[in-house]
Order: structure tokens, then sequence, then C-alpha cells
């Protein structure tokens, strides 16, 4: 049987930042932080080693696979910082749009720092996609 990778972890977010080497990173973190809990009203928890989400649902695929996951979340990394939304949801690129400097994988979308984003944007996509996941997947 399947066995995901990113949990949910009792480890401590503070340690974590705390732990990240680039200055300017940790900084965009707590940040982030602030942000993320502000707009979701959830507190933060770890997720994996390297993984601050906020809030979670349970997913289960046609093919069987389910699990849980965090609503949204990021991970201050060494390259870039990576900003977790829903996958699949149609409305995330219009808001992209005008997001500011960025990249995009399937589930994440990655900035070098909150100085070049649109954080107002960044809250809509944050509850955006917290709405989607809930609807896609309610309780």
């Amino acid at each position: 049987m399947y066995e995901p990778k990113t949990k949910e972890t009792d480890s401590s977010v503070i340690e974590f930042i705390e732990g990240v080497d680039s200055v300017k990173k940790r900084e965009d973190a707590y940040a982030l932080l602030e942000i993320f809990t502000e707009v979701t009203g959830y507190e933060a928890k770890m997720w994996g080693p390297s993984i601050i989400g906020f809030g979670k649902y349970h997913y289960k695929y046609a093919s069987g696979h389910e699990g849980d996951a965090p609503l949204v979340g990021f991970s201050p990394r060494k390259a870039k910082i990576s900003l977790y939304f829903a996958p699949g949801d149609p409305a995330r690129e219009a808001l992209l749009n005008n997001f500011g400097k960025h990249t995009t994988g399937k589930a994440c979308v990655y900035i070098n720092k909150i100085a070049d984003i649109d954080v107002d944007i960044l809250k809509a996509l944050i509850k955006q996609s917290v709405v989607f996941l809930q609807t896609t997947y309610p309780e």
C-alpha cells in the first residue's frame, strides 16, 4: 500500500524557520507565516520535514489513492520559496497573471522573495485555494 511521505508532524514551525540559513528567506518565512495564518485562520503545522501547512483535507482519487494534505502552505527552500496551492484549481491562473515574478509547477508557485509579488493577490490565492479544496473535498 502506498504511504505518503508528506504527513503532518509535531515538529516546531518556529524551530524549522529558525533553521533556515538565509536571513532574508527567514524574514520572508515569518512574513508568510503571518499572512497564511491571518488569511486561513488555521494554526501552522509542519508537514514532513520542510513544508509549513495550514488546515488539512482528505482527498480520494478515482484510482483509489487517498490521503491527507494541507489546504495551503509554503516552504522556504534554498533556491526559491515554494507556495502550495490547490492543484487543478482553474481560478489560480487568472490570479497569477498579476501576481508578480514567479514560476509554477503542478501544485506549487515558486518565488524568490515576497518583495517580488503582490501580497493582496497572494491573500486571494490562499483564500481561493482553501475554498476550492473544501468544495472539492468536503468533510
